[in-house]
């Protein structure tokens, strides 16, 4: 069962997350329709100040509008966030899920140029501002593109999801060091063990590769925790940037 709808349904009302998706907008490029994504607009959204974009890789066996779910429970109000659709599916579930390999990470960087690229277009995106995050299998895409293509990134978030250890992800590891990496996973979860976090955070750090790594008393469930974190470190890192109390918006909400 799909964790973050459970966590839909133990955390929020659904009439909420029904007013947090208004204004929202799910365009598929009219030349190429089997590259949908999802566009989350913020409640409020104010045309004159640049938001941070959060491009949301979805977790396995769902798809592109799992972003209009989680973004109510990271923040109503502070970011427009945007979401492709894996790179592999339909499956058994009629989802879909992103894929190690190397034909798959090159369509999944494909879509989140994309992804980005539609964002600014519809809406005002401060492009100093851009986090790539994921759940699960989508958290390893979020840390394997993130690394790839250091520049492109304010910060990487993984939920759950393991650090990639194949085809070379550390490749360009002298650029990546200025990239902000956020890693939230269970203590008990099975899917990324504790120790297997142990051992690539020492990996990251004999590459001289900074990471707040977060462990949360779960297993492999997403936890409200964990989203309110995230909605905070990125929040601190904005606040830390702003250069003028009037490019501000007045609220800091969930």
């Amino acid at each position: 069962m799909n964790r973050f709808q459970n966590l839909v349904e133990d955390e929020l009302d659904l009439s909420l997350i029904s007013s947090a998706r208004a204004p929202e907008l799910t365009v598929a490029p009219p030349n190429d329709p089997e590259d949908p994504y999802c566009l989350f607009t913020p409640q409020h959204y104010e045309r004159n100040y640049a938001y941070p974009l959060v491009v949301w890789l979805h977790g396995p066996d769902d798809d592109e509008r799992q972003v209009t779910r989680v973004m109510p429970l990271v923040s109503l109000r502070n970011y427009v966030a945007v979401g492709p659709r894996g790179t592999r599916g339909p499956g058994p579930r009629g989802g879909f899920r992103w894929v190690q390999k190397a034909d798959h990470i090159e369509l999944a960087h494909q879509r989140v140029v994309s992804a980005v690229a539609t964002a600014r277009r519809w809406l005002n995106i401060a492009p100093s501002r851009i986090y790539l995050a994921g759940y699960a299998c989508g958290g390893t895409m979020a840390l394997r593109i993130a690394l790839a293509q250091p520049q492109m990134f304010a910060g990487v978030l993984s939920i759950g999801g393991a650090f990639p250890t194949t085809l070379r992800p550390l490749s360009r590891f002298h650029e990546a060091r200025c990239l902000n990496l956020f890693l939230a996973t269970g203590r008990h979860g099975r899917q990324y063990p504790e120790q297997e976090v142990c051992n690539h955070l020492r990996l990251l750090h004999a590459a001289g590769i900074s990471i707040n790594l977060r462990l949360y008393p779960c297993g492999d469930d997403v936890t409200a925790d964990m989203l309110a974190d995230m909605d905070r470190w990125i929040m601190d890192q904005v606040a830390a940037g702003q250069p003028a109390a009037q490019d501000q918006p007045s609220h800091h909400s969930r």
